[in-house]
């Protein structure tokens, strides 16, 4: 641990330490890094329409979203991975400077494959950001304090699900999306130049070891095969590449099991490992949460709610995070740890609850109706934010600080492979429901039903490895 951590280990483990003279400078670093990441995705997700219509590209719509994806995942392993001659500062510089580079891309393309260029390199430069600001937590803070970490980055994506869409609809106007991109610009050079100031020195306690190239290409592969079936029509298309996803993936957990050369963390993929039901949990998690995709179409289909207003309705799901992240930040022990399989319950009840009062024909919006889907939508995100910070602290301590990078380049990982496999298997679900076809109300109300009551389904699996890793925690 770090002579900052060392030094502030005696002090508050209050939320607001983190705020504190010494410990500032490293915390608008880490925060800054989430915030362009978390602030960044939401935007573009607004403008992507207005890219479309200016400068063409329709048919590489959903690649936008695909490889970018993709390229966090990569970043995230580059942190992880990197050459030892690279310290963890040293990362933090080159993914800002990478960031920056995509963003300047994206604001000057030409055309759609310039933009997905620059989407790309965006990806990696926000995937490694992303990981660094778990793999800097054990330098930075005391341990009291890492859960604390957690939630604030949790209070981040809370805050940018409604000032990204915000920031995004002031720029989705003509032209005017690529200064969404350009203001990124600058960002990233800032942070680049100020990482060597007021982040602390790293030592790099790594193993020596090979870079698992084929379970990096295999891992890669499986979010680009799964984040395509999310966004093409057909269902049999859909099926076979989810299929092949999947196959990927168990390739490359049998290939950890019985190499030495590793890509994720000693015990990661040994169920008899507490670290690897941690993981499982946050990929139950991630899988369940990413049914809230579809809320603002249903509601909009069903319930003639306005595109602005079913926009901060689900907003309610992030908002839900935040404020249970927060509630539970001051848990420890076997109190973080049953907070950890209750949130993994009320989020999947919530979900469950969804499919009665989202699946409802409802054009006059009556309160009675929206209400519980509200309070259900919002339940759905209490649910992650009661254990989310638990489960990163968990994997901080549950691994050697040989394991350390490896462990906190899993911790995104796993959120985007839960958040592409999720989104993929709704898309099936949805489509099979008749969302297409009949289309319409009918196909809409028998849409929601059957999505979320299936997407409740795999919350069950969360709930099974929350309740082993309380067994083993008591």
């Amino acid at each position: 641990m770090s002579e900052t951590a060392v030094g502030q280990s005696g002090s508050s483990s209050s939320v607001f330490q983190m705020f504190s003279p010494s410990l500032l400078p490293a915390t608008l670093m880490l925060g800054g890094g989430m915030t362009i990441s978390a602030v960044e995705s939401y935007i573009t997700a607004t403008i992507a329409p207005s890219i479309v219509r200016d400068i063409g590209g329709l048919e590489l719509f959903s690649l936008v979203t695909t490889l970018f994806v993709a390229a966090t995942v990569l970043g995230a392993i580059f942190m992880a991975m990197r050459p030892r001659t690279i310290g963890l500062r040293g990362v933090y510089i080159i993914a800002a400077v990478i960031f920056a580079v995509g963003s300047l891309l994206c604001a000057i393309a030409p055309s759609m494959p310039v933009v997905l260029i620059g989407r790309t390199v965006q990806g990696f430069g926000t995937g490694a950001l992303a990981a660094l600001c778990y793999a800097f937590i054990r330098f930075v803070y005391p341990e009291p304090l890492w859960s604390k970490a957690s939630t604030l980055y949790a209070a981040i994506w809370g805050v940018a699900t409604v000032v990204g869409p915000t920031l995004g609809g002031f720029f989705a106007h003509d032209s005017a999306w690529r200064y969404a991109f350009a203001v990124l610009v600058p960002l990233g050079i800032l942070m680049a130049v100020l990482a060597p100031r007021l982040l602390p020195q790293a030592a790099d306690d790594r193993e020596e070891m090979k870079t698992p190239v084929f379970q990096i290409g295999l891992l890669i592969a499986a979010v680009l095969l799964v984040s395509t079936a999310g966004t093409i029509e057909s269902m049999a298309a859909k099926i076979v590449l989810i299929a092949t996803s999947i196959a990927a993936v168990l390739l490359t957990l049998w290939l950890e099991r019985r190499g030495n050369n590793r890509l994720l963390p000693l015990g990661a993929v040994t169920f008899s490992h507490p670290i690897s039901r941690v993981y499982l949990t946050m990929l139950g998690l991630t899988f369940v949460l990413v049914s809230d995709i579809f809320i603002p179409y249903f509601l909009q289909i069903l319930h003639n709610v306005t595109p602005l207003v079913s926009g901060y309705l689900v907003a309610l799901v992030a908002l839900g995070w935040t404020v249970a992240a927060f509630f539970s930040g001051t848990f420890t022990g076997a109190k973080a740890s049953a907070a950890i399989v209750i949130g993994c319950v009320v989020e999947a009840v919530a979900t469950a609850i969804l499919a009665v009062f989202v699946a409802r024909e409802n054009p006059e919006a009556h309160l009675a109706i929206l209400v519980p889907a509200a309070i259900a939508m919002f339940m759905m995100g209490v649910g992650v934010g009661l254990g989310w910070a638990h489960l990163v602290a968990k994997v901080l301590k549950l691994v050697p600080d040989s394991e350390q990078d490896k462990a906190s380049a899993a911790i995104p990982t796993m959120s985007s492979l839960g958040s592409a496999f999720g989104a993929a298997f709704a898309g099936v679900i949805v489509n099979g429901a008749g969302l297409v076809e009949p289309g319409g109300v009918a196909g809409a109300l028998s849409a929601a039903f059957w999505l979320y009551l299936i997407m409740a389904l795999p919350g069950l699996i969360a709930i099974g490895a929350a309740l082993s890793l309380k067994r083993a925690s008591a």
